[in-house]
């Protein structure tokens, strides 16, 4: 099995688009669409609680949350960051939301009553919060979200690793996701795998991204 450190992952994602021509986009929507595919195998029920923070992982949640609606999934999207702080292909696609009438509650404009309540309504719910790059104690207020996620009932489901989960070395330096089910992207993480970090994984699946081999051998040096 590979496992691709932060570093590695990086680098392949940097070689698909600079080099390949596969842009983040197309990466973050096959990234989704591959998550959604897993949750239906799964046999994810509704109501489905998306969290998403600011970053690329906010944006596979938004690809995620459209599938799912394709799918007429009951689908309520809960954001842990201010709008504003969204930015590119993540922004791209909470924008794609917006203009289809999703419904998008910002944790900022809600009380805590309320997000609790969303929270506790929950058949399942998808961790979009922090991915891959993210190092150190989660900042508030990503770590009020883990918090909340783990007290809620619904079964939980990682994109791409358990937030506040180091992906190098599975350590959890602060609150960290206590998932079901983990899926990540293209290969398995140092973290994902160490005895660190096994109790916060849960199941753990490895889908595909779209890159083939000859990508990832350009992206690390490796011999054909």
């Amino acid at each position: 099995m590979r496992v691709l450190t932060r570093e590695h992952a990086a680098r392949v994602d940097r070689c698909a688009s600079e080099q390949f021509g596969i842009s983040g986009l197309v990466l973050m929507e096959n990234a989704g669409r591959a998550a959604t595919d897993l949750l239906c195998q799964l046999q994810v029920a509704s109501p489905v609680v998306i969290c998403c923070g600011k970053g690329n992982n906010a944006g596979d949640g938004y690809v995620i949350a459209r599938h799912l609606l394709a799918r007429n999934y009951q689908v309520q999207v809960l954001n842990w960051e201010k709008p504003e702080k969204i930015r590119g292909d993540a922004r791209t696609n909470y924008r794609i939301l917006q203009a289809m009438g999703t419904r998008i509650v910002e944790q900022s404009d809600a009380s805590i009553a309320s997000v609790s309540q969303i929270l506790a309504d929950a058949c399942w719910i998808v961790d979009a919060l922090l991915g891959t790059g993210g190092s150190g104690p989660p900042r508030h207020p990503i770590d009020a979200a883990i918090e909340a996620i783990n007290h809620a009932q619904a079964t939980r489901f990682a994109v791409d690793l358990p937030s506040g989960l180091d992906c190098d070395t599975g350590c959890t330096p602060g609150a960290a996701i206590e998932a079901d089910h983990t899926c990540t992207f293209l290969a398995a993480k140092p973290g994902l795998i160490h005895a660190a970090g096994k109790a916060y994984v849960g199941q753990l699946h490895v889908v595909d991204l779209g890159i083939s081999t000859e990508i990832i051998q350009a992206a690390l040096g490796e011999q054909a």
